[in-house]
């Protein structure tokens, strides 16, 4: 009983240190997408140190090689494609990569509105 008892404990303790993350933030990309690419050079560094960073961390995921443990609500075509994602299923998107400020508003407003995100905007 009492080892019972230990290794429930110690299972809880490991369940509770790993991060658990409802929402993610999905990147879909293909080699040679020069929208991909600027996106690299202006969001990716600093992404996960925003509050929507840290609230919806990145997943990167290739454009020919969808997921299995993703459902999208419809087919991506094109790169990049931002697909908000809250237990394995598609909740929003944006679809391609019109420049930083877009971006952020864009995101933040997507969290708020789908994912109860009250970060302060950027």
């Amino acid at each position: 009983m009492q080892v019972r008892s230990f290794l429930s404990a110690i299972a809880l303790a490991s369940a509770t240190a790993l991060p658990v993350w409802a929402v993610e933030l999905v990147m879909v990309e293909q080699t040679g997408c020069y929208t991909c690419k600027q996106w690299n050079e202006e969001i990716a560094p600093v992404y996960p140190n925003t509050e929507a960073g840290q609230f919806a961390p990145l997943r990167r995921e290739e454009l020919r090689h969808p997921p299995d443990d993703l459902t999208y609500a419809r087919r991506v075509n094109y790169t990049p494609t931002f697909i908000l994602i809250d237990e394995g299923k598609e909740i929003a998107r944006l679809e391609g990569y019109p420049g930083e400020d877009f971006f952020w508003w864009h995101l933040e407003t997507l969290l708020a509105e789908k994912a109860g995100f009250e970060g302060a905007t950027r």
